[in-house]
């Protein structure tokens, strides 16, 4: 019997010591990860929110009929880094049909900023277009045309078809 546990005692040691080396590497080239178990990115943190963009805006429907043109007004100009296409932007924004006023969407409600690429693909045309050379801190209206939003189709059942969009956007960062 002594004789089998040992080759089972010597595999076993073996395995421990090579265990133990393990961390210890100083070789060119390698890194050891960190210690404290943790090994997760950080993530960051949510843009500090200026007072004037502090509240969720009110947005007011005009009383004439929806323009045919996307349509653009600073409500607060802002002062910080300029959005472009391609740039990953951070926003708070509201958005109600032009029609009825009602909101059909809010970061607002959700107690969130929304983070995207500003891109086609990512957000409506409407948003690229109007939301580049916006600067951070700055509060915009959007009149977004049918053609420049979800068109004929819609986003039913909150958005419907040919519907011309408002939203009040508020930019808190740009990447």
């Amino acid at each position: 019997m002594a004789k089998r546990a040992l080759p089972i005692i010597a595999a076993t040691v073996a395995s421990a010591v090579a265990l133990a080396a393990c961390g210890g590497s100083t070789a060119p080239g390698v890194t050891q990860a960190p210690s404290a178990g943790s090994t997760q990115a950080s993530v960051p943190a949510a843009p500090k929110v200026p007072p004037q963009l502090s509240k969720k805006p009110v947005v007011t429907v005009p009383k004439t009929p929806a323009p045919a043109q996307l349509v653009v007004k600073d409500l607060i100009p802002g002062t910080g880094a300029e959005a472009q296409a391609g740039k990953t932007i951070t926003v708070n924004y509201v958005g109600v049909l032009y029609k009825s006023g009602q909101e059909f969407d809010s970061s607002w409600s959700r107690n969130q900023p929304f983070t995207t690429q500003l891109a086609s693909g990512q957000v409506i045309t409407g948003w690229v277009k109007a939301i580049s050379g916006m600067k951070v801190g700055g509060r915009r209206e959007l009149i977004i045309p049918p053609s420049e939003a979800y068109g004929k189709t819609g986003q039913p059942p909150k958005i419907p078809p040919n519907s011309t969009l408002i939203f009040v956007v508020d930019l808190l960062s740009v990447s």
